[in-house]
């Protein structure tokens, strides 16, 4: 770790199928193709050859589009000790995008450090966070640009927090500094840290969203081998009915962090089962919503802003008793992004209920009854998120800004395919979900009107 040694550029070729090397070679001779003094070398470009409207552009802010040609510049292509250059030469450019797209955590970390640092050196843990800060945004900026957002909002909803600096903060609470607990957010008595390039390769080897990131970048800022870029796995579609305006608690960016820690063939596509904005707030119907539909997220935003919620690995079921597995787990999107996944403690993944009058009625995920890390009562609009110091089940601390919250939104989001027996879902009311509802109606005179009107569905 921390060797500064960069491959040549003849070996950092041998990465690329001879395909994927013809197109970055398309793309240097592109970029170096302006007119030069007799005193320049024709195989180079210049930043602002980078920055014309014809390469790169305005998809790209201007402050990425120079850290991205400082890190190239400084990037030892052809295996011979020498400072940097003012153009990158055809075996920089080659070198870079071998690091970029295909190198290892060293290879990708010593780039990185060239786009923070003008002498390659150790940099504080401010200029990390700035990087981070500019390499988010550019995420954000270039996928709007390309109008790759796939039905999601760029920003978050009016007075929410910078889901580009909370987002900057997680990742950044990766880095591992001589002192720091793990996964702690970076405060002011953190900032001033040196970061060397072993510091900045164990951050990219366990933050993964970094290298991600820097791969979107380039994929979609340069237009380079985008066929190689798994963008759908990475920005779910947003399927939503459109008949129907719906503004969601999350944008781009949190709908990405989310989604990244779901099982792998849950990532293609979001449905939208429920919304307080849409449906009401009404707890019947979100159990007549939600019953049997399939793996999903549960989200909440509470009267205080604070953004969490939990994903359930398998259907709902109105029941008196735990279900669910070990994949499920909590989140937090703001104040702060943060997943919390199971410790082994017990097995309090998932609870729906309602109708009782000996348990709790309502829809839980971690703790036990009376204390869970996450908690809907089914007198719709209430809950709490119980923590001390952590939700058994997940680890979680409490979750909203007051433990008993009260809530007015709230949003329920099936992932991945739908199930097969959706069909099946749509055709039944609460009371079928529900038998002692459908018990006390018939207890006081009243029948279902329906009844008779339809065939009886199939039991699950």
């Amino acid at each position: 770790m921390g060797n500064n040694k960069s491959c040549p550029g003849q070996e950092c070729s041998s990465r690329f199928l001879p395909a994927e090397q013809a197109e970055v070679n398309r793309l240097f001779d592109a970029l170096s193709s302006e007119k030069l003094g007799s005193s320049a070398s024709p195989r180079s470009f210049s930043l602002q050859a980078l920055k014309a409207r014809d390469h790169v552009g305005d998809a790209l802010p201007p402050e990425m589009v120079t850290r991205l040609f400082e890190g190239m510049r400084r990037v030892d292509g052809s295996g011979k000790a020498k400072g940097p250059s003012e153009r990158v030469s055809q075996e920089q450019f080659t070198a870079s995008m071998s690091h970029l797209l295909k190198g290892t955590a060293e290879e990708k970390s010593l780039v990185i450090l060239n786009m923070i640092s003008a002498s390659g050196g150790p940099v504080k843990a401010r200029d990390v966070h700035k990087f981070t800060e500019d390499l988010v945004g550019s995420v954000v900026h270039v996928l709007s640009y390309r109008r790759q957002l796939r039905g999601w909002s760029q920003k978050p909803p009016p007075g929410s927090p910078s889901r580009v600096q909370v987002l900057a903060a997680q990742l950044c609470s990766e880095m591992r500094l001589q002192g720091k607990c793990p996964a702690l957010l970076l405060g002011p008595q953190w900032l001033d840290r040196d970061c060397d390039q072993a510091v900045l390769e164990d951050w990219v080897f366990r933050a993964h969203h970094v290298a991600t990131f820097l791969s979107l970048v380039i994929h979609q800022g340069f237009l380079l081998l985008r066929s190689s870029l798994k963008l759908a796995t990475l920005v779910p579609e947003r399927q939503v009915d459109p008949q129907r305006e719906f503004a969601s608690v999350l944008d781009v960016l949190s709908v990405i962090y989310v989604n990244s820690h779901l099982p792998q063939e849950r990532r293609l596509s979001w449905r939208l089962l429920f919304a307080t904005e849409l449906h009401g707030n009404s707890f019947a119907q979100l159990c007549g919503r939600i019953a049997h539909g399939g793996p999903c997220l549960v989200l909440l935003e509470d009267s205080d802003g604070h953004v969490f919620g939990g994903f359930a690995s398998c259907s709902w079921e109105v029941k008196p008793q735990f279900q669910g597995d070990d994949r499920c787990f909590l989140f937090s999107v703001s104040p702060r992004m943060a997943v919390y996944t199971c410790t082994g403690y017990n097995d309090h993944y998932m609870y729906l209920n309602q109708g009782q009058q000996t348990i709790p009625n309502g829809l839980g995920m971690g703790g036990q009854h009376g204390y869970f890390g996450l908690w809907i009562d089914v007198d719709f609009g209430k809950g709490h998120s119980k923590a001390k110091p952590t939700c058994t089940t997940y680890g979680s601390p409490q979750l909203s800004a007051q433990e008993d919250f009260q809530f007015q939104k709230m949003e329920v989001w099936a992932v991945g395919e739908a199930p097969k027996a959706e069909s099946v879902r749509k055709t039944r009311s609460i009371l079928d979900i529900d038998p002692e509802a459908r018990a006390l109606l018939e207890a006081s005179g009243r029948g279902r009107h329906s009844e008779g009107l339809r065939e009886v569905p199939d039991e699950p």
